[in-house]
């Protein structure tokens, strides 16, 4: 009861009167739709799931079908694959018909003055203990003891047969570019008597364009190719060591035994334990050969700094001190257009290349355009 000047207003809820039926009602009916539009604004669990699935789904979809569509294949800028076939094919095969020139590598290398010095070392690692100035993969500093017990596992450690017989030799160091990609040379590379091919770049399935044999592979473990048939029509398999456990991983191949376990743990991905080649099928590039390809690129590039080659870029330094002759096919980065292919067995494109940073591509571009210009060695492909 509230009283203002004499006035008094009773409080309905102070009072003891019950509520009429049809109030009530009324606050129940109330209390019930408040429930309903609860209910009707939250959806129920199975609805809810229902919908959570659809939407994953639909996500899932949105990021994987468009990476199973068919793309267009972007050429390279540096002359139309339907346009330069029929040119360079023709070249090819001219090249292939001429007597071979005995010396010419050397000739022309010394001639062009290139800043490039080949060492007076075996291309291969021999026997005996070397003092090294620079780690792996310019030096076996630290990696001496190691590197002699993986080469008493090798019954051979010299060139492959018919090298260093006496007669011309010809050489071609097979890139991984998309370059090679419809190139139609496969048939031409087989007929070198060397053919140099570089990690895990497969033969099987594309010897239209790149061939069906090789003579020297270099690879380092974590790039050897998984599968056994890429060994096929194989002579030789080189270790590029790029640190000392790379030895430890030879000598198991090599003898059958298997690496412990902790030492794949320090293998950055999972290496291939078994090789089907005879022990004689093996051998260790000299680190020296990346040395001096390292040397040289500095030449051309715009930072100095200490630089570790590609091992195209090695292997075609390799094959000016084993050949008489050199050819290159599938090399040349086309970094100007970044959805070309970078390799010619992959969908990966050519951006791919601005996020390493351990090689410089650009520098090694110029250097291989200076060897090709001075006629050291033959481009096939035409994109450098």
């Amino acid at each position: 009861m509230v009283t203002l000047k004499n006035l008094s207003v009773e409080d309905p809820e102070e009072s003891g009167l019950p509520l009429l039926p049809e109030a009530k009602n009324i606050e129940q009916a109330a209390v019930t739709n408040g429930k309903t539009e609860l209910r009707k604004f939250f959806i129920s669990r199975e609805t809810n799931l229902c919908l959570s699935l659809v939407l994953l789904l639909g996500c899932y979809s949105a990021v994987l079908i468009p990476a199973y569509l068919p793309k267009e294949q972007p050429v390279w800028e540096n002359g139309s694959l339907q346009g330069r076939d029929t040119v360079l094919l023709n070249r090819s095969a001219s090249l292939l018909a001429r007597e071979c020139r005995p010396g010419w590598c050397g000739e022309r290398l010394r001639s062009a003055a290139l800043c490039l010095r080949l060492p007076e070392i075996p291309v291969f690692l021999q026997e005996g203990r070397a003092e090294w100035a620079q780690p792996p993969p310019l030096g076996l500093q630290d990696s001496e003891e190691r590197a002699a017990r993986t080469l008493q596992t090798l019954p051979q450690r010299g060139p492959p047969p018919g090298l260093g017989g006496g007669g011309c030799s010809r050489c071609v160091v097979v890139g991984s570019g998309g370059v090679l990609l419809g190139s139609r040379l496969g048939g031409h590379i087989d007929q070198y008597d060397v053919i140099i091919r570089m990690n895990n770049a497969p033969v099987f399935g594309f010897e239209r364009d790149a061939g069906s044999r090789t003579t020297i592979r270099l690879m380092y473990p974590e790039a050897a190719p998984q599968s056994p048939r890429e060994y096929q029509n194989t002579a030789i398999v080189a270790l590029v060591v790029f640190k000392s456990l790379d030895l430890e991983w030879l000598a198991s191949v090599v003898t059958k035994e298997s690496l412990g376990w902790w030492s794949k743990l320090w293998f950055w991905r999972n290496v291939v334990e078994s090789v089907p080649l005879q022990p004689e099928n093996f051998r260790i590039l000299n680190p020296e050969v990346l040395h001096q390809t390292s040397l040289a690129l500095q030449t051309y590039a715009k930072q100095q700094r200490k630089m570790v080659p590609t091992l195209g870029a090695s292997a075609v330094v390799m094959a000016l001190q084993l050949c008489d002759e050199v050819s290159l096919a599938g090399f040349g980065y086309d970094l100007q257009h970044p959805d070309a292919p970078l390799h010619y067995y992959e969908s990966l494109r050519m951006d791919a290349m601005k996020s390493q940073v351990v090689h410089d591509v650009s520098a090694e571009k110029v250097f291989l355009r200076e060897l090709v210009a001075a006629q050291v060695v033959t481009d096939l492909t035409g994109a450098l």
